[in-house]
């Protein structure tokens, strides 16, 4: 018995029944599943459902009360992959992106570029939602216990069982709770202490992790704030991400506010090399960006719902550890799956991608009657074919490169983009041309004159490629 289980009436809704305070046995799950996932997050609950839905016993192990608990993603979804294998129109979802702004910020400056096409606002919305992880990852995990699979929540994974060198099931903190399988999946989190432990994945090194820390927001006041702000009608919702020191101060990272159905989510994530010397205090750092002149207005009057925190990897795609093992599969965040460039922020797809092909090995090998890492390859190969492997392979000289320029992109720059915005849009009985040419000179003397912007732009040119 789980300690969350589900009762369905007859009108088919789902009633969930905490048992936590029950004096229940542990039950024996030994060598009773086919394959045990860790984690029911993102990754592990599509491969969870992948496998259900190929004919294979499946055990999914949350640690939290139930799925999503734990997660503090506050951000964007991305379904293009979700679509195929569930119904996404049904989940619990916050509201579709419809627009997408970029703002560098000085301490008292902005200079933004907003983004929103027409086509965003009819469906599938460009496959782009916000969504609150604590609702999504629950409705996601019962789409795989409706496919077949078994979740059992309020459960740690603690290590794993190996015989020899292959990976023979799991070691949980319930009294006897051995649980052995052929197949493990392990889909425990950017903080893959079970991975690291089993020696399957190094410890990642701080410059390759950021820390993020976000907030949650209501709005107890106004009842159209959100629409109001954010100039947003019926489920459309928008993406704000930020940049500079006014964002994230002397560190690398920006900062976002994401739009909910009635509350925002506002954060900021950073190296936690950053955070360990020049940008110490994340808390601190958060609420700065909140009393910043562009960012104080959107959040006027909210109080604070919720605060959470969290690492996430961002060693692209040469930290990467080996995914396929004996008997086991590293999938979603525990193998590194993150693209952060500053325009692109992508790991919920990237996470689903993983856990689709990682299970759909599984259930080949399983056919096969093999647990080897050979049999299980297919789950590299296909994921290095894939978007994921491919998108974080194109991008891994940006996030070098932004990090080499680090002071100029992030201090510099912004500085002299506000200061020429206001130059050219000054006011006074000076020609325009006048004006403009002084604007001209202020952005090429921070970025080292002509010679240094055809730098510049040789640096960065892939971008268009």
């Amino acid at each position: 018995m789980t300690e969350t289980e589900s009762e369905t009436d007859a009108a088919g809704s789902t009633e969930r029944i905490d048992l936590s305070d029950r004096d229940t046995a542990t039950p024996d799950y030994d060598d009773a599943f086919d394959a045990v996932v860790v984690g029911a997050g993102l990754a592990g609950s599509t491969a969870a459902l992948t496998m259900a839905e190929s004919g294979l016993d499946v055990l999914l192990v949350e640690r939290g009360r139930y799925p999503g608990a734990k997660n503090v993603f506050g951000g964007v979804l991305y379904t293009p992959t979700l679509r195929e294998l569930v119904d996404v129109d049904a989940a619990p979802l916050e509201r579709y992106i419809a627009e997408r702004r970029f703002g560098m910020l000085t301490d008292e400056d902005e200079t933004a570029v907003s983004i929103s096409p027409g086509e965003w606002h009819d469906p599938p919305h460009n496959d782009s939602y916000t969504v609150l992880r604590g609702e999504f990852d629950e409705w996601l995990a019962e789409q795989a216990v409706e496919a077949g699979a078994t979740l059992v929540t309020r459960t740690t994974v603690t290590g794993l069982l190996r015989e020899g060198d292959r990976i023979v099931g799991i070691e949980t903190d319930r009294p006897d709770g051995t649980i052995r399988a052929p197949y493990v999946v392990l889909a425990e989190g950017g903080n893959s202490l079970v991975s690291e432990g089993a020696d399957l994945k190094e410890t990642e090194r701080r410059e390759n992790v950021a820390v993020g820390v976000k907030e949650v927001l209501e709005f107890p006041e106004r009842e159209h704030a959100i629409e109001d702000r954010f100039r947003l009608t019926g489920d459309a919702g928008a993406s704000y991400h930020y940049f500079g020191e006014g964002a994230v101060g002397d560190a690398f990272g920006g900062g976002f506010v994401y739009t909910n159905e009635d509350t925002v989510s506002v954060g900021l994530a950073y190296r936690l090399s950053d955070a360990a010397t020049s940008q110490p205090d994340p808390e601190g750092t958060l609420n700065a960006f909140k009393t910043h002149p562009a960012v104080a207005p959107l959040l006027r009057g909210a109080r604070t719902v919720e605060y959470t925190a969290k690492t996430i990897p961002e060693g692209g795609a040469d930290e990467i550890p080996e995914l396929v093992h004996d008997g086991a599969v590293i999938v979603g965040d525990a193998a590194g799956l993150v693209l952060n460039n500053g325009l692109h922020l992508e790991g919920t797809n990237m996470a689903v991608e993983s856990g689709y092909h990682a299970a759909n090995a599984v259930a080949s090998a399983a056919k096969r009657g093999r647990v080897d890492a050979d049999a299980l390859a297919g789950y590299r190969e296909a994921l290095e074919s894939s978007f994921v492997v491919e998108n974080l392979e194109r991008y891994e000289w940006l996030i070098e490169r932004v990090q080499e320029d680090r002071q100029l992109l992030f201090e510099e720059l912004p500085r002299a983009v506000a200061d020429a915005g206001s130059e050219y849009f000054r006011m006074d009985r000076a020609p325009k041309d006048q004006h403009a040419q002084t604007a001209k000179r202020q952005l090429l003397q921070a970025v080292g004159g002509y010679t240094g912007a055809a730098k510049l732009a040789v640096r960065y040119r892939k971008l268009i490629k």
